[in-house]
């Protein structure tokens, strides 16, 4: 019998299975717009900058990570501090299951808790799966940039979604 799923603050000791994660992502995908796989150390220190109001969360189900995700400053210009956008991955063994959602409840419930207004998702158009996610958690699609991105030699759009929290 497997134990509930816990979402909790992703602290140092999840850096091996984050950089799992994500790094499969990286070198497989396009949900990442990241082409160079992150060392430990990288993970290490992108962990460390998030604390505070632009967090870190894993979801462990049985002892192991299984997802995780993260809060981080929409834009450097201090217009944008009352806004986040939000990152969602989750292991693909796990996919389907609900581990994104619980991600980005948390994730939704920490940028309100924080007093954040707004909250931004920037998703490889096409990636419905994700697209979704983000629709049950309130959000809406307000555009699509066109062609923004190159990752394995196809130009890629990415649509563009919000939630206002307050």
């Amino acid at each position: 019998m497997s134990e509930p799923l816990d979402v909790r603050l992703a602290g140092p000791e999840d850096a091996p299975a984050i950089l799992a994660i994500y790094n499969r992502e990286v070198t497989g995908s396009t949900v990442t717009f990241d082409m160079v796989p992150r060392t430990l150390a990288e993970q290490h220190e992108w962990l460390a900058a998030r604390s505070g109001a632009h967090a870190a969360v894993v979801a462990v189900e049985d002892g192991r990570v299984v997802g995780f995700g993260s809060l981080s400053p929409y834009r450097d210009r201090p217009a944008y501090s009352t806004t986040v956008e939000d990152s969602v991955y989750v292991d693909p063994t796990c996919q389907g299951r609900g581990v994104g959602r619980a991600l980005l409840g948390e994730l939704v419930r920490l940028a309100t808790a924080h007093g954040f207004h707004a909250m931004m998702a920037r998703v490889v158009d096409g990636h419905e799966a994700s697209i979704a996610l983000h629709r049950a958690c309130g959000f809406e699609l307000i555009g699509v940039e066109r062609e923004v991105g190159r990752k394995f030699g196809r130009w890629l759009d990415v649509a563009l979604m919000q939630r206002l929290l307050s």
